[in-house]
């Protein structure tokens, strides 16, 4: 009887953690706030993923490792967006999690105004430039001729479609500060859903319609994200949700986008820091050949997908740490940062015992070509061993980015990924001649001691005393 009483309330539990019937985390179980924060906010991150998992997988149909390198390269160069978006984000989170601690409401949607008008703005100045020099831009990241020629067309469409990303972003920091990471899911949910009913018709061609190849796979792909900013902007107009815009918080603010910049400002940095390392770090693998990046390609994209708890518990920290910190309970944010991390250690086991077992059946279902799966297993293999101080240090860093202190984890980045991993990965691949083994143990033992560093710097306290 017992039995099936915790069933029934496990499960009555994940009905509310996907409905998003609570919005206040200062109060009750923290182990009850991180499941019904992690479960919508890691399908949230599943959802994003899988646009990138969905569209390389089709691409791959096609045969063509060129066009498979090319949508690499193009992914590398959106990861600067993605960083100003994930950036701007995580210092929306901050500050609307705070106020939502304050009983602050109107603070709330005042803020999540002025993040919107800073994210078209970075939309459109991005948008610009990279639909003029979409093509300098591959050949200055060392793609080849031959690549460039297969694939442009989809660096084209993604740069010109960058507002829905970015809009994607912003509006679910919005949700997820306020505590209501379910409609963020469901957002996420409906626009990967077009995207894969578009994909193969778009790729591929049906009917009436042509056959567009990797375009097609750019045009369904802002087609499903621009469904879901629709589906954002119903809730954040309609007056249901906490955080309501109406005609009178239209109006630009500009000591409250000054504030969110300076608090984005560091997490902007932090971002833009990792990805600028990831794009050399693919530049590096392109010596090698079009086939060990494409390789390479297709890994990262397994390695963003099964990272994704990891984002869920450290996106759950950051939105309770601001919260808590909001209701003036510094020692329970600390709790559930603690309490996220230790469960997060066990996920990450277990991802990498699963990529360590099938990494050759993963690459596999993205490739036949031998040296793609070759490159692709090694690169799975390598990079997985480090998997629990991945997700350990995002828990970590989140925090910190959750309390508004986004400029201690930008450091980190700087020293993990400039100063350590970036020469060593050099020097391992190229002078001691490693090859693509010498980028993966860089990755590994930088995450590493990123890692061990942000949990040192957590346990000080500082962050505590951030004011936003």
């Amino acid at each position: 009887m017992k039995a099936l009483t915790k069933i029934h309330s496990f499960f009555d539990l994940l009905k509310k953690a996907l409905t998003g019937e609570e919005l206040n985390f200062t109060e009750g179980s923290i182990n009850r706030a991180i499941f019904l924060l992690a479960i919508p906010m890691v399908v949230e991150m599943g959802m994003e993923s899988i646009f990138a998992i969905v569209d390389i997988f089709f691409i791959s149909q096609l045969g063509d490792s060129k066009a498979i390198a090319a949508v690499g390269f193009t992914e590398n160069v959106l990861s600067i967006l993605y960083s100003l978006a994930m950036g701007l984000s995580m210092g929306v989170t901050a500050i609307i999690a705070r106020r939502v601690g304050e009983k602050d409401a109107h603070g709330a949607s005042l803020t999540a105004m002025q993040a919107i008008y800073i994210a078209l703005v970075i939309s459109a100045t991005l948008s610009t430039v990279g639909m003029v020099y979409h093509k300098d831009v591959l050949r200055l990241l060392g793609a080849s001729e031959a690549v460039i020629d297969a694939g442009s067309s989809y660096t084209l469409w993604m740069f010109g479609g960058n507002y829905t990303v970015t809009l994607l972003f912003v509006i679910n920091a919005i949700f997820r500060g306020a505590g209501n990471a379910a409609i963020a899911m469901r957002s996420l949910l409906l626009a990967n859903v077009l995207n894969m009913m578009l994909d193969p018709i778009l790729i591929f061609g049906w009917g009436p319609i042509p056959a567009m190849g990797v375009e097609g796979a750019a045009i369904a792909t802002n087609l499903g994200r621009a469904t879901g900013v629709v589906y954002q902007l119903y809730f954040l107009f309609n007056g249901k949700s906490l955080i309501k815009l109406a005609w009178a918080n239209l109006v630009v603010k500009f000591d409250i986008i000054t504030s969110v910049l300076s608090v984005a400002g560091g997490s902007i940095f932090q971002f833009l820091i990792g990805s600028a390392s990831w794009i050399f770090l693919l530049s590096l693998m392109s010596r090698f050949g079009d086939e060990v990046a494409a390789g390479y390609t297709i890994a990262i994209r397994v390695f963003i997908f099964t990272l994704l708890p990891s984002w869920g518990l450290a996106n759950a920290a950051a939105t309770l740490v601001g919260q808590n910190l909001g209701a003036q309970q510094p020692e329970r944010a600390e709790q559930s940062v603690w309490r996220a991390g230790f469960y997060n250690s066990f996920v990450m086991v277990a991802c990498t015992l699963v990529l360590l077992a099938f990494a050759p059946q993963i690459i596999a279902v993205f490739t036949d070509d031998a040296v793609v799966l070759q490159s692709g297993t090694q690169a799975l293999r390598y990079v997985s061993i480090g998997y629990v101080f991945y997700g350990y240090g995002m828990v970590m860093a989140n925090a910190l980015n959750g309390a508004g202190d986004t400029y201690t984890p930008t450091i980190l980045n700087i020293f993990g990924f400039w100063v350590f991993q970036i020469p060593f990965a050099y020097l391992m691949a190229i002078h001691f001649e490693f090859g693509p083994r010498g980028v993966f143990f860089a990755i590994v033992l930088a995450e590493t001691l990123m890692a061990i560093a942000a949990i040192i710097i957590f346990k000080r306290g500082k962050w505590k005393t951030v004011k936003v």
